[in-house]
């Protein structure tokens, strides 16, 4: 029993999954999104009345659980929350609280897939992203095609006799509820952490003497070794800085970020991630763009994996943002293995922005996104434009066609008559 706008922390968190480690069935789904909020659950369920998005069995539970604490309250309540440190590192806490087998899940379809009952199994499954600047309506319909995703895989591992519990949370709330007055000064504190964590952190920056040369952002930034090793690099590079980037270059036409961690994980004790970028005029255009050409992954000195990258592209005085960017076929900007070890990794960066050139002020320079101009909002109005257009064309052209008559009759004369043959 928790009073209402109680954030829970990463030990209190630890203390209500302690029943999930002892279970009999260690097997563990984990849908992790890039933002949630509970007030999604209940303002989506119960605005839309029969479009209700959520569906399957896991949330209409949580739903119908929402709905008896929501009714039961005498007042206007609201309900208590995960602390965003604890979900942001709650997939590296799953991994060190057992022997867990991780499988990150990218095929919807889980009929093949390999699940060992007799040992712990870690299922990860990343959502897509609910980007801040939708509608409400575009988020109801987002929310369907999630819910749908959640009860495919459940339903598949419940056929074949697996049983399994389930976490759904994610990174970041999607809202920060409005407090009345009454209590204000008490959760003005919670909505001003809220606000704090959602600017999140200041951006990784390499600096030649004073200035700096490169800067680096991501709200997510993680690797995947051979579907069983998880090394989660956000709070290395962007929050704790013990990221060593002594071996990046800069120059005005190439540019490399390295970075070098030292035993990210209990399996690796060296890691280094380099990002290669040029930048060269282009006549077609007139001006110079900067690219992120590839992307390498060296471990232990030995292994050496390198990635083509694709889409990330910008002009010179630009950065380059994108929501999503990795190996998988779903993200906006991909990661291409270009060599057999680079097969071997999954990676996966969130709200990426990198720029490598023209830095003024310590800051990033307008975003270039990876997002077209052209998104399917507007081609479906270039579209249904057309198609009116064109039916007021030929609506005109036909009225055009149209003739009177070069003879009339006269009452008073004789009765007029027009040959076939006119």
């Amino acid at each position: 029993a928790l009073h209402e706008g109680h954030v829970v922390s990463a030990q209190e968190l630890t203390a209500l999954l302690q029943p999930v480690f002892t279970q009999n069935s260690r097997n563990l789904i984990l849908f992790l999104q890039d933002t949630l909020s509970i007030d999604d659950f209940t303002y989506l369920s119960e605005s839309y009345g029969n479009k209700n998005p959520f569906q399957n069995q896991v949330n209409k539970l949580f739903i119908n659980l929402l709905q008896e604490i929501l009714q039961s309250s005498p007042s206007s309540l609201v309900l208590p929350a995960v602390d965003c440190k604890a979900t942001r590192d709650l997939l590296s806490f799953l991994q060190q609280s057992g022997d867990w087998k991780l499988t990150n899940v990218t095929d919807l379809d889980v009929s093949h897939l390999e699940v060992n009952t007799s040992k712990p199994n870690l299922l990860v499954v990343q959502l897509q992203p609910l980007l801040s600047q939708l509608t409400e309506f575009v988020k109801l319909y987002m929310f369907l095609f999630i819910d749908k995703i959640i009860g495919r895989l459940t339903m598949d591992l419940q056929e074949r006799g697996i049983h399994f519990s389930v976490i759904y949370t994610a990174v970041r709330p999607s809202r920060i509820s409005r407090r009345t007055d009454v209590v204000w000064e008490l959760r003005r504190q919670l909505m001003a952490t809220e606000e704090e964590d959602s600017l999140s952190y200041l951006p990784l920056n390499v600096t030649t003497g004073n200035e700096t040369c490169i800067l680096f952002y991501a709200s997510n930034f993680s690797l995947n070794a051979n579907s069983s090793v998880f090394i989660d690099l956000t709070n290395a590079t962007f929050v704790t800085r013990s990221v060593d980037t002594s071996s990046s270059t800069c120059s005005d036409s190439n540019t490399t970020l390295s970075l070098k961690y030292t035993e990210p994980v209990n399996k690796i004790s060296n890691l280094e991630i380099r990002f290669s970028m040029t930048n060269k005029f282009y006549g077609g255009s007139a001006r110079n763009w900067f690219t992120l050409d590839s992307v390498e992954i060296i471990q232990d000195g030995e292994k050496f994996a390198k990635f083509n990258v694709s889409v990330i592209s910008a002009p010179a005085e630009y950065s380059f943002h994108c929501q999503l960017v990795g190996t998988s076929n779903r993200y906006p900007a991909r990661l291409i293995p270009s060599n057999n070890e680079a097969k071997n990794w999954d990676v996966f960066i969130s709200r990426l922005q990198i720029q490598g050139f023209n830095i003024e002020n310590n800051q990033f320079s307008y975003a270039s996104d990876c997002t077209g101009f052209f998104s399917p909002g507007i081609w479906m109005g270039l579209v249904t434009s057309i198609i009116l257009l064109w039916i007021l064309t030929y609506g005109i052209h036909m009225i055009m066609q149209l003739t009177t008559n070069s003879r009339f009759d006269d009452p008073k004369g004789p009765a007029l008559s027009v040959p076939q043959t006119e």
